[in-house]
């Protein structure tokens, strides 16, 4: 959520920067603006709406200069209105903002009996507010700033620019991410490096607490105890995140369409050289591991729902799952024989990386599973590990949340083979069966124009109700989250046995009902629930096999899915889930890629 840019050029920044918001849309926003500096003057242009309408401002109102911050807005505090948007401007300073600060009652209390008078709803005023009491104190910019970060409670990524100071931005962050790009006599900085391709492919990430001075001479950056500080610059593989939607109508069918490949590429990146095992860090040890914590939010905790059921099943392992934005209120006991996995597409998700904070002193292993290697939950755990999904601009999560299964099925399997829970033969069998998933992903996606022609019906309903047993539960979940996150239709999925226990009474001619599964162990009592539903004259889709749909006998609905190890079938029958709620908002005529009010990545908590 929210995207932050701030260029020192040679050459015009708004264009530049404008370029780069682009590159954040995926974030998720409401308004955007620039603020430049020129002839020693600031400036600003803001928009509500997407950044079409804020390239038109500038078409008609050119904002000229060589130096410059840029923000997409998603409201905290404030509706979405150009007196909202960011840069916010009071006086000779301008801030971009993304986080909440938490004390700004307080503050902004005290800026008003000062006599300081705002003009919009936002935290992030008070911050620019109190920045300019400072520099009429007679402080030097670097002072203000710093000055006003000491006063600062919450998570903050912060960008600072000044009148008269055209070589000169000043940034922070506390919580939430910020990377600082080197060019030619330029430097850059980002809300995250996919904004900065473009122009640098050298990359400096500021550590929690961190806050730096950036001129295009060089840079200089402080720790939280205003010590100088060296941070490594590394060398990003710039095509690794080009944004660029491949001929598909819309990033998540680009990447939906990718999961075959990411799922074989990312196999063999865990695999020994001979695919005999699973190729770990060194140190990350099952032994002497009593109980498995597991955090996530959202899209990531259905992919801990379903790995829950296979390090139980494989490594006898017991598993605690937790909602991260739950986990530290509860006061959970916690010991050095523990090990803690936290699960994040972003690695900068805000509950998740607080609950990491949390834990780190009290437990024995923290692991990450994460896409970005980069992120503060990966550099913070004891061992991260990669999904190798590449970018995901799609808000909706497709092919992170399977790349997430495959490396969670393949922790959990080597965990029953450290635990002697798997024989190698066993062991073998199962890392076979994980190979084979990427050919049964591509044969379910080839199922597209079924599920098309299936979801004309589901886009005119008001509610959808989606069952599952065993680790069709969870995907159930994600079904049902995946349909209201883009297609806006109310939906709830539910344990098919938990059925008789108070849904079913929503039952009638009206309501879809979809169930996923497979023939597995628990595919006859799941057809029984199935039954039910019908009986009640439910809408009932079908998502099985073969075999299951010739044994679950006539439905009003069914889609054929390939017949699959019982390992992999979460992994496959997520391709149906997702293509359902893409078509459905297709036929709808939403916003498939940027849903209203979600941003990509939550960095506030």
């Amino acid at each position: 959520m929210c995207g932050i840019v701030g260029i020192l050029g040679k050459h015009e920044v708004s264009p530049q920067i404008l370029d780069a918001l682009k590159r954040l849309e995926y974030r998720g926003y409401d308004s955007a603006g620039i603020a430049t500096v020129h002839r020693g003057q600031l400036d600003r242009r803001r928009a509500v709406g997407k950044l079409i309408n804020l390239s038109d401002r500038l078409v008609h109102d050119p904002l000229p200069g060589k130096a410059g911050i840029g923000h997409t807005r998603w409201a905290t505090h404030g509706a979405p209105t150009e007196a909202n948007a960011h840069p916010h401007q009071t006086g000779p300073v301008a801030v971009v903002h993304n986080g909440i600060i938490e004390n700004f009652r307080a503050l902004r209390d005290e800026l008003t009996a000062q006599g300081a008078q705002f003009s919009s709803e936002t935290d992030t005023e008070t911050i620019v507010q109190l920045t300019s009491r400072y520099l009429a104190q007679g402080m030097t910019p670097v002072q203000a700033a710093r000055a006003t970060l000491k006063r600062l409670e919450g998570a903050f990524a912060l960008a600072f620019l000044f009148d008269g100071e055209e070589d000169l931005i000043i940034c922070a962050r506390r919580g939430s991410p910020l990377c600082i790009g080197h060019g030619e006599g330029e430097m850059y900085l980002g809300s995250d490096a996919i904004a900065l391709a473009g122009m640098t492919d050298r990359i400096t990430y500021l550590e929690e607490g961190d806050w730096a001075i950036l001129s295009r001479g060089g840079l200089q950056i402080f720790d939280a105890e205003d010590q100088q500080a060296t941070r490594p610059a590394a060398r990003i593989a710039v095509e690794s995140v080009q944004i660029d939607k491949s001929g598909h109508k819309h990033f998540m069918a680009k990447e939906m369409a990718q999961q075959p490949a990411i799922l074989k590429a990312a196999m063999e990146q865990y695999s020994s050289a001979d695919g005999s095992d699973v190729t770990l860090p060194e140190g990350l040890d099952f032994a002497n591991v009593d109980r498995l914590i597991m955090v996530a939010c959202g899209t990531a905790y259905y992919a801990c729902q379903v790995a829950k059921y296979w390090f139980e099943r494989y490594a006898g392992l017991p598993v605690e799952l937790d909602i991260a934005s739950e986990f530290r209120y509860r006061e959970p006991v916690l010991g050095p024989r523990n090990m803690a996995v936290f699960v994040s597409q972003s690695g900068e998700t805000a509950d998740t990386l607080a609950a990491l904070r949390h834990v780190r002193p009290h437990i024995g292993q923290v692991v990450s599973v994460v896409n970005v290697v980069t992120s503060s939950i990966a550099r913070e755990s004891s061992f991260a590990l990669p999904i190798h999904a590449g970018p995901e601009i799609g808000v909706a999560s497709t092919k992170a949340f399977t790349a997430q299964l495959q490396v969670l099925a393949l922790l959990a399997l080597r965990a029953g083979r450290d635990r002697g829970r798997l024989s190698e033969a066993d062991y073998a069998a199962r890392l076979d069966e994980l190979r084979s998933a990427p050919g049964f992903v591509a044969q379910a996606l080839d199922r597209e124009e079924e599920i098309r022609r299936l979801t004309e019906s589901l886009s005119q309903a008001r509610d959808v109700l989606f069952l599952g047993r065993g680790v069709m539960f969870p995907m159930a979940l994600e079904g049902a989250l995946k349909l209201k996150e883009i297609s806006y239709i109310h939906a709830e999925a539910y344990a098919a046995g938990e059925l008789k226990h108070g849904p079913i009474a929503l039952i009638d001619q009206d309501l879809p009902v979809i169930v996923m599964a497979p023939h597995d162990p628990l595919f006859e009592k799941t057809i029984s629930n199935m039954q039910e539903v019908m009986a009640r004259q439910g809408r009932v889709l079908l998502i099985s096999d073969a075999k299951g749909l010739a044994e679950a006998g006539e439905v009003p609905q069914a889609l054929q899915m390939p017949s699959v190890p019982d390992l992999i079938a979460p992994i496959v029958y997520a391709v149906p889930a997702q293509m359902i709620a893409y078509h459905t908002a297709l036929h709808r005529g939403t916003d498939v890629d940027q849903p209203r009010n979600l941003a990509k990545s939550v960095t506030v908590e």
